[in-house]
């Protein structure tokens, strides 16, 4: 009896690391597919933009204390990519 019950132990064993096995390479698979899929449906970018860059910039140093947003320097969003605002 204590053979049996040794055996089936052993098969419950190996079938929860193949099923393991299994489940992680579909996550893997998956995870390498997300990285290589562009957005399918990207926001056009001036859903991205502030239209007022005196408030893109207040809402940039309250980001920080004023200890060190005072003198930072401060870059806002722009149509071709992050551009400086104020010299730090």
């Amino acid at each position: 009896m204590h053979k049996k019950t040794s055996a089936i132990a052993i098969k419950r064993f190996a079938l929860l690391v193949v099923l393991g096995t299994v489940h992680l390479a579909t996550a893997n698979q998956a995870m390498a597919q997300d990285a290589t899929t562009p957005y399918p449906h990207m926001a056009p970018i001036d859903q991205y933009l502030m239209t007022d860059q005196a408030a893109e910039i207040a809402l940039a140093r309250s980001a920080a204390p004023d200890s060190i947003a005072r003198d930072a320097e401060v870059q806002v969003l722009g149509r071709h990519g992050f551009e400086t605002a104020v010299k730090g």
